[in-house]
This record gives structure tokens, sequence and C-alpha cells, in this order.
């Protein structure tokens, strides 16, 4: 317990903040993103559906570390994409924070997408038509209908996606890497510390991601079970 207090007070938090920030802001565009690719692929023809839904869901089932690659090649200062954003505009992808954001997002996306689209989906469609018999364009069918009875699915898929963004390592380990108070993350201080053999620090950062990932749980439920009363109201 002695041991466990001294690692508490000498414990650097840069990568519980770093993995909060990356985290907050992967989730935001995620959930931007995953609306708004959820939407377009619902109204799209079965064919193009299916070729879509493959493309955006492909992060998913990939290993990180491929991601990883990908986004490596394609944000290298070697590669064209890259080497524009660096002469141009002065962005540097590779071994920075806009890295992790970039890989956490890319991996946490597909779970947005997929549960605003199964929510959607499961929305009754009579509340559509009754829509479109009182005049309302689709879009407000979308943002007035379809977004609010599909609540308890999108509120799932946004916590889904910060649990998941807070805990992506393989991705952003390839792309952003591992500079202390830059880019290092828990996930991959978990890591670091393990190559030292230092078990009491990575259990002490396994307690805090084992109370992150709780208290999101938690949040998920909450939020469901509040939506589908509110749902069901109105």
């Amino acid at each position: 317990m002695t041991e466990i207090a001294d690692v508490l007070k000498n414990l650097d938090w840069s990568p519980f903040w770093i993995s909060m920030k990356t985290g907050v802001v992967a989730t935001i565009l995620s959930f931007l993103l995953g609306i708004f690719a959820a939407r377009r692929v619902m109204y799209a023809g079965p064919g193009k559906k299916s070729v879509l839904d493959g493309i955006l869901t492909l992060p998913m089932v990939l290993p990180p570390t491929v991601a990883g690659f990908f986004l490596l090649l394609l944000f290298s200062r070697r590669r064209p994409l890259g080497s524009f954003l660096f002469s141009q505009f002065g962005i540097k992808v590779v071994q920075s924070w806009l890295g992790c954001i970039i890989a956490a997002t890319v991996i946490a996306f597909p779970l947005m997408y997929r549960n605003a689209r199964a929510a959607f989906e499961q929305v009754d469609m009579n509340l559509i038509y009754a829509g479109r018999t009182l005049g309302m364009s689709d879009g407000e069918i979308f943002w007035r209908v379809v977004l609010p009875n599909a609540g308890p699915g999108i509120a799932s898929g946004t916590i889904l996606t910060f649990a998941r963004a807070l805990g992506e390592y393989g991705a952003t380990s390839m792309l952003a890497g591992n500079i202390p108070g830059k880019t290092a993350t828990i996930s991959q201080r978990i890591a670091m510390v393990i190559q030292d053999q230092n078990y009491v620090t990575a259990g002490v950062w396994v307690a805090i991601v084992l109370i992150i990932a709780f208290v999101s749980i938690f949040l998920m439920n909450w939020f469901t079970g509040k939506t589908l009363k509110n749902v069901e109201r109105w």
C-alpha cells in the first residue's frame, strides 16, 4: 500500500490529460462525421450502401497497427498529402498531438457510425411518413423526427466512441509516436512501464483505466435509459 501511495504521489499525469483531450476531440469529430455518414448511407441505394458501409466500417475490423500504417503512409512528410500540409500550412501530423486525434478518430469513428445507422434504421417508418404528410422536408424529418427517436443509440454510440478513442494504442503509436508530455497516452504509458517491469505503476494506470471504463458504461446505461423515457413521453 505504501508503494502504491508513493507511485500516486510521484505519478506523471500528462498521459491522463493527453488521453482525455484526445478522447474528447476524437469523440466530437466522430460524432459529427458519424451522424453525417449514417444519414447519407441510410438514404443511399442498396449497392451504394453496401460499398459505403464496407469502407466506413473497415477501420473497425482492421488491426489498429494496419490502420496506423496506412495513416503513416498518408500523412508522412515524404508523401504528397503530408508534404503539402507541412509546406503550405505548417501542419505536422506524424509525431504530434494532431496525429493522436486523427488516429483515435479513425479507429473510433466506425463505432459511432454503426450505432447511429442502427438507431436511424430502427425508427418507426410511420413517423417518417407522417412527417411527409405534414409537408416536412427530409432535413426537417431527420432533425425533428429521426434524430430524437434515435437518441438511445446515439447516446450509447457516443460514449462507446469516447471509450474507444481514450484507449487507442496501435494506430496512435504508429502515427503519433510515444513522446512524453506530447503524444504519450495512458495505453502507451502502460506498455512502457510494463517493459521496464514496473508493475506497480502499470497497475495504477490500469486501475485508472478501469474506473474510466466503468464510468463510461454507467453513463451509457444512464443516458440510454433516460433518453428512452423521454422518447416514450414524446
